[in-house]
């Protein structure tokens, strides 16, 4: 099954847009830099393509389970996404503390309540070429993000509940 990640408007620097799953039709934020076929590490953009669902991490302290049929894990606190291109475990979820640049997944704010992995720049993975692209959270008012796609938690949960394996999402223009 795929999801398809529509925007709103027509130009490519769009900063919101549109999850169609069926008959499903979710508001979504993409990145500060809209959306580029070419993405590069730090532009803010949401990458332009098709992307494979690796899997689910959750706050097991904050939130429920969801409900799908992807893989599903707990985030722990000691839990990082690797973001240093120069590093060896570049786009790879890492154990804190972490040597090379990261990202910490044990967040203050609930943006990473509920994340969906996908597979963007992983396998195999090029250096510079943008690490972390997840679904995610959305903040208050479908602020821009650094390059991910983010929803209301309930339409986040609606998305996982119809995936499976093989489940990808497809970005356009």
């Amino acid at each position: 099954m795929q999801i398809c990640v529509n925007i709103y408007g027509r130009s490519p620097t769009a900063q919101q847009g549109i999850a169609v799953v069926g008959p499903l039709r979710l508001p979504c934020a993409l990145g500060r830099g809209g959306r580029r076929a070419l993405k590069r590490e730090g532009d803010g953009a949401t990458p332009i393509g098709v992307w494979p669902i690796r899997g689910v991490l959750y706050r097991a302290d904050r939130v429920k389970r969801p409900t799908t049929g992807l893989t599903v894990a707990a985030i722990r606190p000691h839990d990082g996404w690797c973001d240093d291109p120069r590093d060896r475990n570049y786009n790879r979820l890492v154990a804190l503390p972490y040597p090379a640049g990261h990202e910490v997944l044990w967040r203050d704010d609930h943006l990473y309540d509920l994340v969906v992995v996908l597979g963007y720049n992983d396998v195999p993975r090029s250096r510079s070429r943008g690490s972390a692209i997840f679904m995610h959270l959305a903040a208050p008012g479908f602020t821009p993000t650094e390059g991910c796609i983010a929803f209301r938690e309930a339409d986040l949960r609606k998305l996982l509940a119809a995936a499976g394996p093989g489940a990808a999402v497809r970005v356009t223009v």
